[in-house]
């Protein structure tokens, strides 16, 4: 069982340099749109990261609301760029699983190629 789990770490990370340009892209989309939200709504600038953070992993708590129509639209663009982030994580991990899965499995012959002469 250690096995796969280390396969599945392996294929998580492997992937990394070519997604990290897109990955680093997204997170700082979010936390600078957070920084600017906190300035427009006069919050201090940890709290707008904190916002960005908790809107973009579409948790929402509700403690910081905004209230701005300009800093609302800012938190919708948020919460997309947060899905996007959280949508590509996925995708790898899903990924990272199916190589596990084809690592672990032994290879299953073809009924076809079997009866060939």
């Amino acid at each position: 069982m250690n096995r796969i789990r280390i396969r599945f770490l392996k294929e998580l990370i492997a992937p990394l340099h070519i997604i990290w340009p897109v990955f680093s892209g997204l997170i700082a989309i979010m936390l600078v749109l957070g920084f600017i939200v906190g300035r427009i709504e006069g919050w201090q600038p940890v709290d707008g990261l904190y916002f960005a953070c908790i809107t973009g992993l579409t948790v929402g708590y509700g403690d910081l609301v905004p209230t701005h129509p300009m800093s609302r639209i800012m938190a919708i663009g948020i919460g997309f760029t947060g899905v996007l982030l959280s949508a590509l994580v996925a995708a790898i991990g899903v990924r990272a699983l199916q190589e596990a899965a084809r690592y672990a499995r032994p290879a299953i012959p073809n009924p076809s190629e079997a009866h060939r002469d």
